[in-house]
């Protein structure tokens, strides 16, 4: 079987300004179930530990936060573990924001910022560590790798990007998906399939990485379709 290639120059429907709220809103929460239920979360919350600083506070920025619900599975964690973390969650969309706001209302350790990750309003080295999920493949081009270089400017310790797998098999999964659980929001049923169209392979990923420079880039691959790099500063 060819490879999926990959499509560039499309746009999501998600990042279109004039979106109805509540469907923007409901789209915002598919994606958070499939971060959830088809590991995206999962993955993500496995890596941070090792970079996050030996004794507290830590800080994080998540990038592209959508509805918040990675920066409170961050929060959830670390209070099971008994770590104080202080989580900044950005997003550029208006709507976004505003739900992001009001789905993190009871975590005061979580704050809500407009900020755009290209051009990120911290100073070099604000956050221990820097986040950015499912928000790579909306960018295009140098814009990429303009962003991977603002998430090590601002990270001391290092910075993590989870992304999709490109194939065939993710592209089918997302295909019926779109047929069936997410028929109904027309935001979702097209971005869903696209996502995965515009996502990466790991050496794609990994080139990425390198053409911005990061340091110690790795990628891992988790299940389902899921991929994390990793860049450790230190």
């Amino acid at each position: 079987m060819t490879r999926l290639t990959r499509i560039e120059h499309a746009r999501e429907l998600m990042d279109e300004p004039g979106q109805d709220p509540e469907l923007l809103e409901a789209s915002i929460d598919d994606v958070a179930a499939v971060n959830r239920w088809l590991g995206g979360t999962r993955a993500l919350l496995r890596h941070l530990p090792a970079l996050l600083p030996p004794t507290d506070p830590a800080t994080v920025l998540d990038v592209g936060t959508g509805s918040a619900d990675l920066p409170r599975a961050i929060v959830r964690f670390a209070r099971r573990k008994g770590r104080e973390v202080h989580v900044t969650a950005t997003d550029l969309h208006p709507a976004t924001l505003e739900a992001a706001r009001r789905r993190s209302a009871d975590y005061p350790e979580i704050r809500v910022e407009r900020a755009d990750a290209l051009r990120l309003p911290y100073p070099d080295g604000a956050f221990d560590v820097a986040l950015l999920s499912m928000t790579l493949h909306h960018l295009e081009g140098e814009d990429q790798v303009r962003a991977l270089r603002e998430l090590h400017r601002v990270a001391r310790r290092g910075a993590i990007v989870g992304e999709l797998e490109r194939s065939w098999p993710a592209w089918l999964g997302a295909r019926i998906l779109a047929a069936t659980i997410w028929r109904t929001n027309p935001i979702t049923r097209h971005d869903g399939p696209l996502s995965v169209r515009r996502a990466f392979t790991p050496a794609e990923l990994l080139d990425l990485a390198h053409e911005a420079d990061l340091p110690n880039a790795r990628v891992y691959r988790h299940p389902v379709f899921r991929l994390v790099l990793v860049s450790r500063h230190r």
